[in-house]
């Protein structure tokens, strides 16, 4: 049974009765430990606190699967069910018998994948429930805590990974060098879409987008990685954005919203904001 910090939600299979000292994802500078010191739980203890599954349809083929209350970070998962195989994208920290059951009425589970490792949630758990295929980027694999079991159901990749017709892992950098989206040809009505954790942070108002080091600690994303997603993005045709939460999304437009938004990001990167930001003091 793993320790779960209730900071980040990263599952620690720390050997022993005591949990670790230090979550190893919160003490990365893009995620923060809180002031009091690390708190961590189990999914037997957080069970008993009246956690619970929560499953909803998001759209036609896409299923929500997240926790509630949340813990840590409080992404929800996304399942892309597909003829060939369902995908759980950016699991969520918690897993229970009725999140299991909603997988297995849907279809089962073939693959698991996320965004960045924040977001690795319950990834494990869920591997070893349907005996699925962990794929997540070579560039970031090191942050995976597993047990030795698991190891041949890991499998790693760079640049791009088609998993099923019209669904593919695309590998584009910044907040992590393994950061990634999941495209999917078919979403929003056959216009396609994205699933970018924060790989791409949505705006409250769900008309823009903006890039992010580490939210948290407010440390915006330098020119060179925002291209670098951009690029990465760009061959796959989409018209709606999900990120890590139910909350926001865009629904339409999105293709267009990215770009708008890039260009108004690089602005204040390079300096060249209005001059009443820069005059303000």
């Amino acid at each position: 049974m793993p320790w779960i910090c209730l900071t980040c939600g990263n599952h620690d299979y720390h050997e022993g009765n005591e949990p670790p000292v230090v979550c190893v994802i919160c003490a990365d500078d893009r995620q923060w430990v809180p002031a009091g010191g690390q708190r961590w739980s189990t999914l037997d203890r957080l069970k008993a606190d009246g956690f619970h599954s929560q499953v909803r349809d998001v759209e036609p083929g896409l299923v929500g699967i997240g926790a509630e209350p949340v813990i840590g970070i409080g992404q929800r998962g996304l399942l892309l069910r597909t003829d060939e195989g369902n995908v759980l994208w950016d699991p969520s920290p918690y897993i229970d018998d009725a999140a299991i059951q909603a997988v297995r009425d849907a279809g089962g589970l073939r693959a698991i994948s996320s965004s960045h490792p924040h977001f690795y949630g319950a990834i494990v758990a869920w591997s070893q429930a349907f005996d699925a295929e962990i794929l997540l980027p070579q560039a970031d694999i090191h942050w995976l805590s597993r047990p030795a079991a698991t190891e041949p159901l890991v499998t790693t990749w760079e640049g791009t990974l088609p998993i099923a017709d019209g669904v593919t892992l695309v590998q584009c950098g910044g907040h992590f060098p393994g950061s990634s989206v999941l495209h999917w040809a078919a979403g929003a009505e056959g216009r396609g879409l994205l699933l970018t954790g924060d790989t791409i942070n949505i705006s409250p108002g769900e008309d823009r987008v903006a890039f992010l080091y580490s939210a948290p600690n407010r440390l915006p994303l330098p020119e060179q990685g925002v291209h670098r997603v951009v690029e990465a993005v760009r061959p796959y045709p989409f018209d709606r954005l999900y990120g890590h939460w139910w909350e926001p999304a865009i629904r339409r437009d999105a293709q267009r919203i990215l770009q708008d938004s890039t260009a108004h990001y690089l602005t204040f990167m390079r300096g060249t904001a209005p001059s009443w930001v820069v005059d303000a003091d």
